[in-house]
């Protein structure tokens, strides 16, 4: 299978490209090294090579969710730069 001009035209329109000649000459080519080298992998035997989704083990580095007491009022504005009483005091963005 090789890509021909017209297949080259017909993905740069979907993907609302508008490439000339000599770039799409070039991607013609690019993407027929692709295809060529997809050929090649797939003569590799892989019969006894085992299925992955990655290539080394992964973990979740997440914590569990769990439910915690919330952080009491004074101490959530003990750290910020500008507190009005009960609230942050930031700057207007609105004019």
């Amino acid at each position: 299978m090789s890509v021909s001009l017209k297949d080259v035209y017909y993905m740069a329109n979907l993907a609302r490209l508008s490439p000339d000649e000599a770039e799409a000459r070039q991607l013609q080519k690019d993407m027929n090294q692709i295809l060529e080298y997809m050929e090649q992998l797939n003569e590799v035997n892989t019969d006894d090579v085992e299925p992955l989704e990655h290539v080394i083990p992964l973990s979740n580095p997440l914590r569990a969710d769990e439910a915690r007491e919330p952080l009491d009022h004074e101490e959530a504005l003990k750290n910020a730069p500008d507190a009005d009483s009960d609230y942050f005091r930031v700057p207007r963005v609105i004019e």
